[in-house]
């Protein structure tokens, strides 16, 4: 025979798992607890750990995903030449360029973006299943196109030749990247590991 006592603790565990599912397993007793009297339950935090422990429900930890950027300490390295000012006085003075990964049904994708700092435009973009300098290679030809190819961005003094910032990763470094700039008539900028937009 259920007593009232069996009754309440059978509720309990009832709303203790669909706030459980609510949260997609991921919140612990703490925030399951919050989550619960957000909802107008009247429970203490114990109640609701003694729950999921009753349940077998136990909270999924996030594996944070590492950077991306490697680098390659016997690579040669480039100056910071935008010291922290991500602005631009006019088109094709100052570039940034990063590599992101997305996640597909179909396994991960490499992004690799160029943006013209002057208007915030998206000049180049290509994606890969490898984050590697070929990537870089392709996004940089992409903008290098847009703008009308080699000779509308050639500077011959290297003063006024047009600045790509990005970040001290292998990928950048790399010789087949490095070569395609210098090609092109980019001078290539550097900020710390992981990060195209902070200095190092």
């Amino acid at each position: 025979m259920h007593t009232t006592r069996d009754y309440r603790r059978d509720t309990i565990d009832r709303a203790v798992a669909v706030a459980f599912d609510k949260a997609r397993g991921l919140h612990g007793s703490p925030r399951l607890h919050a989550d619960m009297r957000a909802d107008g339950w009247t429970v203490t935090e114990k109640t609701v750990a003694d729950s999921m422990s009753r349940q077998g429900l136990v909270a999924r930890r996030i594996r944070r995903r590492s950077g991306l950027t490697r680098q390659d300490k016997s690579a040669a390295k480039f100056p910071d030449l935008l010291c922290r000012d991500f602005t631009a006085q006019c088109p094709d003075e100052r570039w940034v360029g990063d590599i992101t990964e997305i996640p597909t049904a179909a396994g991960k994708l490499y992004l690799a973006t160029v943006i013209d700092l002057y208007s915030r435009r998206l000049l180049g973009a290509a994606t890969s299943r490898h984050p590697d300098a070929a990537l870089a290679c392709a996004a940089i030809e992409m903008a290098v196109a847009t703008r009308g190819g080699k000779q509308a961005i050639w500077r011959d003094d290297d003063a006024q030749k047009l600045i790509f910032h990005t970040d001290r990763g292998s990928t950048y470094t790399a010789k087949k990247f490095t070569k395609l700039c210098r090609r092109m008539g980019i001078r290539q900028s550097m900020g710390r590991v992981g990060s195209c937009l902070l200095t190092g």
